[in-house]
């Protein structure tokens, strides 16, 4: 699919430029020592991350495993999906929560989790379930959890070096080798801003690209769509409290758990719920407009 490879692009481009930006601001500080020393410190914990993501979120949700027995159709749905992809039967927890909501994590097919909350297993439909069933494998599948990992552990380096640079001495401006003060604290604002923001970009994009290879797998973009309105409306009705686990987590979740709105809508990891479902009726108009 066409909008699935622009996508990927503009995946590869907003990581591009984050590493680019993390090497001007390296460079402009002149810390090469402090440069490697935030380079080992953010890929540590986000190495940390990447492997034990899937825990984390699965306790910020209260989420345990299930059976067969327990939710068959939802066992069913899954398989048959995975089955159809060629990939593994990934691990299955439901979260006792009512607001309706999912998420998928692990780092690849053989560790990966999905999760659905009690609310979107009585709110849904069994072809809406589906829908949004597909957009979770496609995470795993899309390697999203790695992809958002690398984000996070570049915008983390661009932050530490932003901390570092509080420890840098301020000479003598005579000293045309030192950094000017002003653009030095300029810099200390700016460089993390936009590393956070190119990284809400990513994670962003990663939402749409999920929505686009999810639609095609279950080849159902309307399923999708009218599930997202259904889900969009429950989880601003019941929004959850934003504790530690649940914020650092909330961006596997397939809408926003928490309140949105207003100004922190600016620095959403999810991109507009209306927007998503626009382009799945679009998608949807162009795969019937090909079967005439």
């Amino acid at each position: 699919m066409l909008s699935s490879h622009h996508n990927g692009l503009k995946t590869a481009a907003l990581l591009g430029v984050l590493t680019g930006l993390i090497l001007t601001v390296g460079y402009w500080l002149g810390g090469s020592g402090g440069l490697v020393v935030a380079v080992i410190i953010s890929l540590a914990m986000n190495a940390f991350s990447y492997f034990y993501s899937d825990k984390i979120a699965l306790r910020s949700m209260g989420a345990r495993p299930v059976s067969e027995a327990e939710f068959p159709e939802l066992y069913a749905m899954v398989r048959e999906l995975a089955t159809e992809a060629g990939q593994p039967m990934p691990r299955l927890y439901v979260s006792p929560a009512m607001q309706p909501n999912a998420f998928a994590t692990g780092r690849d097919p053989q560790h990966a989790a999905v999760a659905v909350t009690v609310g979107i297993t009585r709110l849904l439909t069994v072809r809406e379930l589906r829908g949004v069933i597909g957009h979770e494998l496609s995470h795993v599948y899309n390697r999203d959890i790695l992809i958002s990992s690398v984000a996070a552990g570049l915008a983390g380096i661009v932050t530490m070096l932003a901390q570092l640079a509080f420890f840098l001495p301020f000479t003598s401006s005579d000293d045309e080798d030192s950094p000017n003060p002003a653009a030095l604290l300029l810099m200390m604002i700016l460089g993390p801003l936009a590393a956070s923001i190119i990284q809400l970009a990513i994670s962003r994009n990663r939402e749409f690209q999920a929505d686009a290879s999810g639609a095609t797998m279950t080849r159902d973009p309307l399923a999708l769509a009218s599930a997202l309105e259904k889900i969009h409306h429950g989880t601003q009705r019941m929004p959850l409290p934003a504790d530690g686990r649940l914020t650092t987590s909330a961006h596997l979740m397939i809408a926003n758990p928490l309140r949105g709105g207003g100004l922190s809508a600016l620095f959403s990891t999810h991109p507009p719920m209306e927007e998503r479902i626009r382009r799945l009726h679009e998608q949807a108009s162009l795969t019937s407009s090909r079967h005439w």
